[in-house]
């Protein structure tokens, strides 16, 4: 365990070193902030309508569930810029035969790796729990249901970065893995599309295919273990396939 620490350590410090993580970062904030505003401002002039009436909205169902859902759409484009670079630098910088001929095993370099770049993406989404604190310092919402929504989008991530690693692994060009990277990210999010046209046998599986379909319940604030176990297979199916291509890549010198 310590040298899977070490590894995602040094990932993360990688990252960090450069100005990668600084603009990734600004890149997810801002949209989330534009749709925290905006889905905020609406809140508020619908609360003041309602309240002449004697009624009353949830923040958590009309603004942190619509924002958080429209986060998991922004994670779509930002996580092939952080996967994409795991493998495929250490490939062309040819520093990869130094790690692997190392005492080193494959799952410690993988799962370091695997950490590390979850830890920049912790890190962006602590930054939006800041967004957060203004509804609780001016409002009452829930918390149970946004830490829900959170674990779905810490989940959801992890599935992510799996994949990204996976197809990192397999080529030595960053731009290449970017492109795939984001193709099969898309694949995952539009086949639930294809449920309700697909027939009785196809529909169900396109569905439970889908990665959002799944994530809808946790932005609802519901915790269900079928989505869990969902998420955590993506993530241990693509480790898996992570270490056979890393084992290939041994073998073949």
């Amino acid at each position: 365990m310590r040298n899977v620490l070490a590894i995602a350590d040094k990932e993360l410090r990688s990252y960090f070193a450069s100005p990668i993580a600084y603009i990734l970062i600004g890149f997810f904030l801002l949209p989330f902030g534009v749709f925290f505003y905006l889905y905020l401002s609406t809140f508020v002039k619908q609360s003041l309508q309602m309240a002449q009436f004697g009624g009353a909205m949830n923040v958590n169902q009309q603004v942190i569930r619509y924002v958080l859902q429209n986060a998991s759409v922004i994670i779509l484009f930002i996580m092939p810029m952080i996967t994409m670079r795991t493998y495929s630098e250490e490939k062309r910088s040819g520093s990869i035969e130094l790690l692997l001929t190392s005492p080193l095993t494959d799952v410690e370099i993988i799962l370091g790796k695997f950490f590390g770049a979850l830890g920049l993406y912790i890190a962006m989404l602590a930054v939006t729990l800041l967004y957060m604190a203004i509804l609780f310092v001016y409002g009452n919402p829930e918390w149970r249901p946004l830490v829900a929504a959170y674990l779905g989008l810490l989940l959801m991530g992890g599935a992510f970065i799996s994949i990204g690693l996976l197809i990192s692994s397999t080529t030595s060009n960053q731009i290449v893995a970017g492109v795939v990277t984001f193709v099969v990210f898309l694949l995952f999010w539009i086949v639930g599309w294809f449920a309700d046209t697909a027939g009785p046998t196809i529909g169900p599986i396109t569905s439970w295919l889908s990665i959002t379909e799944h994530f809808d319940d946790f932005s609802k604030g519901i915790v269900d273990t079928k989505h869990v176990l969902y998420y955590l297979s993506l993530i241990t199916f693509g480790l898996f396939l992570t270490a056979k291509s890393v084992d290939t890549e041994r073998w073949r010198g």
